[in-house]
């Protein structure tokens, strides 16, 4: 889902503007020029950049009834075996940083897409694309991470494929990823599908990726070491179908956070949803850091979340069932949807007062995931 010129303090002297002082095509946090002519970061940050581009630009030339469905992985039907299919690509900067690296998101993250749908994930593809320089150790240790993760989530990295640019052209390594997986019978989750009664719950503490990411990039220290959320929540998603077949939605809230991921359902089912505030889990650090950035921690990227939307009567079963696993120990009830403010997602605040939580244009850091 643009780098923060404000993440240390800095002192600004004034200068007078010039002709050529401001170019927006460069900056890395675009301003809202929704018809910008050219890619800029927030084309990349899961927000309204990202959303305008595929409605705009690949839904046009792609589109069929398939990809339409716009969900992290595509559930299709060959000779009577329901697979789910997904891709991404992995652009994190640093390529290690505490709790994962480079290589666990390439596989985690494709593992949890394809769980999103409910699928068992099975098999991966991986491409590398090197930079011209980058050390063959490093390389080495992304691969060995790589194929860890892949044994913890108990998939086959099945094939793969490696390009090199030239020095200059890229930023390292670059990763993407491919994977199938079977879905059960009867397991129907879209966004689509959610529904005014649902329940929202979330699978644990928010926010952690996207601040270990920033505290490695920009050598902050906020008292305590964050770690990244990194995991595969496959087995997670089975435990939750043995308790119902019948949840309506899964989504891991990665590029743009869980505010993002909710608006997309909201906007996709045409229902609303309301959140309570002090219901959210957000650990104290994370609420340290983002205050200190000036970030909304309900927009900071997650890697081992997920939020779902359940029946309000079978709410408390799957919260328990989420808490008997490592991976939703933290699972808290957050929210409901509602048939008020279609579309949209409302927070009620801990001092009583209602905020809406709109769609982010871009995104607050870029290149976490």
């Amino acid at each position: 889902m643009a780098d923060l010129a404000t993440e240390k303090t800095a002192v600004i002297e004034a200068t007078e503007p010039t002709e050529t002082a401001v170019d927006p095509a460069n900056w890395t946090c675009p301003a809202p020029l929704r018809d910008q002519p050219v890619v800029v970061m927030g084309h990349g940050g899961g927000g309204a950049l990202s959303a305008e581009l595929i409605d705009q630009v690949f839904a046009p030339a792609y589109g069929n009834p398939t990809l339409d469905a716009l969900t992290d992985s595509a559930v299709l039907d060959l000779g009577g075996v329901r697979l789910a299919f997904s891709t991404d690509s992995y652009v994190v900067r640093p390529l290690f940083f505490p709790g994962g690296s480079l290589g666990d998101l390439a596989v985690n993250g494709t593992v949890n897409d394809l769980a999103m749908s409910g699928a068992r994930p099975t098999h991966l593809s991986t491409a590398f694309v090197l930079e011209e320089g980058v050390e063959l150790a490093v390389v080495g240790r992304i691969a060995h991470a790589m194929g860890a993760a892949a044994r913890a989530a108990g998939v086959t990295i099945a094939t793969g494929d490696t390009k090199v640019v030239e020095s200059g052209h890229g930023d390292g390594v670059y990763v993407t990823t491919a994977g199938v997986g079977l879905v059960p019978d009867g397991v129907d989750i879209r966004p689509q599908r959610a529904r005014p009664g649902d329940a929202v719950i979330v699978s644990g503490p928010i926010g952690l990726h996207g601040v270990a990411i920033m505290s490695v990039r920009e050598g902050l220290e906020f008292g305590v070491e964050i770690a990244s959320d990194t995991a595969p929540l496959a087995g997670l998603v089975a435990d939750m179908l043995a308790v119902t077949k019948d949840i309506h939605v899964l989504r891991d809230p990665t590029r743009g956070g869980l505010g993002t991921s909710l608006n997309e359902i909201a906007r996709a089912s045409g229902t609303g949803v309301r959140l309570r505030e002090r219901a959210i889990p957000v650990p104290d650090e994370v609420v340290n850091a983002c205050g200190f950035l000036g970030l909304d921690p309900l927009y900071v990227a997650n890697e081992g979340r997920l939020v779902a939307f359940v029946p309000r009567e079978e709410a408390e079963a799957v919260l328990a069932a989420m808490r008997a696993h490592p991976q939703g120990a933290g699972a808290t009830l957050i929210g409901e949807c509602v048939e008020e403010h279609p579309g949209m997602v409302v927070v009620a605040t801990g001092l009583g007062g209602t905020r809406v939580l709109d769609l982010p244009l871009g995104e607050q850091l870029p290149r976490i995931c």
